[in-house]
């Protein structure tokens, strides 16, 4: 391991000789964002990790923007859009003159147009497309867990700038869908050529776009490099390069940043959080964050297949003291998945309890009054809905032996985290979910629908045909005001069956350096690098 010590820290220095240095290189419009792990892919259709999206979105745009809730044309391909009465076809009409990036394998001789939109669905939602299988065993999670081929009948190309999705049913989320990372659109044009020269997995491991940076290297676990896009349809970004410079260890991000040896952070524990604020060449930004951290129970093994076992457990753990020893405070208590800014958010339900003597009473009347073991897979990575998610597991452990449950932990890479986990090998696995587009399907579609369990987003394995209708009901509609009772009642169901136990609402993060300006801290995962400079 220690040649691989040594190489990571050869290429720190050798990013801060290139392009950081003393003082000076600050003006050489290279900014160094410290992320915590390598994305499991540089293309958004895979996107089902922060680092993924983070690294995604910095080279695609989607057909639709979000803002403050609202599907918006501020940053999207489509310039406007229309929906017929019947709520069964959305017409999006495609913004002129974006260009695509050009690479040394590629040189695009025409604008985005409308067959990009249909190359990136139709590898999604056609089995039979040769791009749908992707190198590396990566799906289609995000499409996958919406089911977003499931209620489109057709997408058909009008013209050049002009395409038209027909529904079998009105679904309310379909426009906010359309800003998503499913969406970040691909050159048609780049895959043909890729085809024809027999290298078709280059589509995703040299990713083109139309977004504000153009992708330029990738080193695994080591470095990111892109370069400002001047043909952007919004303009050149301000900044030259940018590079992500793969740290996962967060207290050497801090040193890095307090060094100059990268400018921004968005995976600080909170411990180091509190060191920044005190530093007076570090900005910290914070907000309060639209995510969830929670662990799924593995409803399809026992004992976690019986809701006591479940109900049992959630009433061992003591919230408030993981909310104050790992969070610091800086994060709000979950009591139902969603965040309490969401409009569907049931603020009749009481707080979560702890009560240990009813959990051991729960444990009694299942069969298991001398408790039992289980083994428990903790989050390897720091995430803004769960700061340390080893303090987090030692917590639950040690509140869960105190009603006879004995919890072995573990935790893989990220990568292999994540494989294992989608493909159901757990007992318990501690997760979370970023969404911060006011949409709830959004959360209980792709975390805790029946579709989801093949796809591997429902980490519990769990689904009555109540929940699954009152899902349905609620998309269908167009009604914000009929929706709200649907997802009340999920909510309460969900309380009452416990696949998952809810941990908290975390606070979003960002540490910057001071010289740095225009850098944008979204609510949930998104990073935008494109306003932002260094002085």
């Amino acid at each position: 391991m220690k040649p691989l010590v040594t190489a990571r820290r050869g290429l720190s220095a050798l990013v801060c000789t290139l392009f950081l240095g003393a003082a000076p290189a600050f003006a050489a419009k290279t900014l160094v964002f410290c992320s915590e792990s390598s994305p499991e892919s540089l293309t958004r259709l895979f996107a089902n990790g922060q680092s993924t999206q983070d690294a995604g979105t910095q080279i695609a745009d989607t057909l639709l923007d979000f803002k403050s809730g609202t599907a918006t044309l501020q940053g999207a391909l489509a310039e406007s859009w229309d929906i017929s009465k019947d709520g069964l076809q959305y017409t999006f009409h495609l913004r002129r003159g974006v260009k695509f990036h050009s690479s040394a394998r590629f040189t695009p001789t025409r604008d985005f147009n409308a067959e990009d939109v249909l190359f990136t669905w139709n590898r999604q939602a056609d089995p039979k497309h040769p791009y749908h299988q992707p190198v590396g065993g990566l799906a289609f999670v995000q499409f996958n867990n919406l089911r977003m081929d499931e209620n489109v009948v057709k997408l058909e190309k009008l013209d050049d700038t002009t395409v038209r999705f027909t529904l079998k049913k009105p679904e309310a989320p379909f426009l906010t869908r359309m800003s998503f990372d499913l969406m970040g659109i691909q050159s048609a044009e780049y895959a043909a050529k890729l085809t024809a020269a027999g290298t078709p997995e280059l589509l995703d491991r040299e990713p083109i776009g139309t977004g504000p940076f153009q992708f330029v290297s990738y080193q695994k676990d080591a470095v990111i490099r892109y370069k400002a896009f001047p043909q952007h349809w919004r303009g050149k970004p301000l900044i030259d390069n940018l590079i992500f410079a793969i740290t996962p260890d967060a207290a050497v991000q801090l040193a890095k940043l307090k060094r100059g040896e990268c400018h921004v952070s968005v995976s600080l524990k909170p411990a180091d959080i509190a060191q920044a604020e005190k530093d007076g060449n570090l900005a910290v930004l914070q907000q309060p964050g639209l995510n969830v951290g929670y662990i799924a129970l593995n409803t399809t093994k026992k004992p976690f297949d019986d809701k006591r076992v479940r109900q049992a457990l959630d009433l061992a753990i003591d919230r408030e003291a993981i909310l104050a020893n790992v969070y610091q405070k800086r994060a709000t208590l979950a009591k139902t998945l969603l965040p309490p800014a969401y409009w569907a958010a049931n603020k009749t339900l009481p707080p979560l309890a702890h009560d240990p003597e009813k959990a051991k009473a729960l444990l009694k009347a299942a069969g298991l009054e001398k408790g039992f073991d289980m083994e428990l897979w903790y989050l390897p990575v720091v995430r803004p809905h769960n700061p340390d998610g080893k303090r987090v597991a030692e917590l639950a452990q040690a509140d869960l032996a105190k009603i006879g449950v004995q919890v072995k932990l573990a935790t893989f890479e990220w990568g292999e985290y994540l494989k294992r986990m989608r493909a159901g090998e757990h007992q318990a696995v501690m997760f979370g979910w970023l969404s911060g587009n006011g949409e709830p399907d959004n959360y209980f579609e792709p975390l805790l629908s029946k579709d989801a369990i093949a796809s591997g987003g429902n980490l519990a394995r769990w689904s009555t045909p109540e929940f699954e209708a009152l899902l349905e009901k609620a998309r269908r509609s167009t009604e914000q005001s009929a929706r709200v009772p649907l997802y009340a009642k999920a909510q309460e169901i969900l309380r009452e069956e416990t696949p998952q136990l809810l941990l908290a609402h975390g606070n979003r993060f960002a540490v910057t350096r001071k010289n740095v300006s225009g850098f944008v801290l979204e609510p949930t995962y998104g990073l935008n690098f494109d306003k932002a400079d260094i002085r």
